[in-house]
């Protein structure tokens, strides 16, 4: 095993009760281990179609990225942060989990079921700086309300296109 890979298992096994069992369970048949938040950080859990275009923004930044998670079932995104006593991430489909929650993850090397890395862990401690995370999200909101305009326009006059019945009474707006 690299040693990249070495640091990532022992950074991340380190936020959990027992890091010798967590390293077990990332070893069966399950493959994941439940860590808690709000130690070492917290996880900013958002949906997939507003986290892929901001995590796209935040890897052409030049700053090491921190570790991002996929659940491709429930199609979320969890972004690790530096713990935040206040938890102050508010918004439609946002989740936040700080001290007191606890979160599944695969071992750092490795998928496990609808779990995935999109960016591992490198054992550095390097997480999401927050700032940065909200302004990639509300770009990225930014730019799926343009996208949303922009399918209910004629593509050849650019007139408005009557949207599907109760959401605007089909009327042109």
């Amino acid at each position: 095993m690299r040693t990249v890979s070495r640091q990532a298992i022992e950074w991340l096994s380190a936020a959990a009760t027992d890091p010798r069992e967590c390293k077990r369970q990332w070893h069966s048949e399950g493959g994941t281990a439940v860590l808690g938040c709000g130690r070492f950080w917290d996880v900013l859990s958002v949906p997939e179609e507003l986290a892929v275009p901001a995590l796209d923004a935040l890897l052409g930044i030049p700053q090491p990225p921190g570790p991002a998670l996929v659940d491709t079932a429930a199609r979320r995104v969890a972004f690790f942060l530096p713990p935040d006593p206040e938890g102050r991430w508010i918004g439609s489909g946002i989740r936040y989990a700080g001290k007191g929650a606890w979160v599944a993850v695969p071992a750092p090397h490795r998928a496990a079921g609808r779990l995935r890395w999109l960016v591992p862990p490198d054992g550095s401690g390097a997480l999401f700086v927050p700032v940065a995370v909200e302004l990639a999200l509300q770009l990225a909101l930014g730019r799926l309300a343009a996208q949303e305009r922009t399918k209910r326009r004629c593509p050849t006059c650019g007139a408005r296109v009557p949207g599907p019945p109760g959401r605007d009474g089909g009327r042109t707006v």
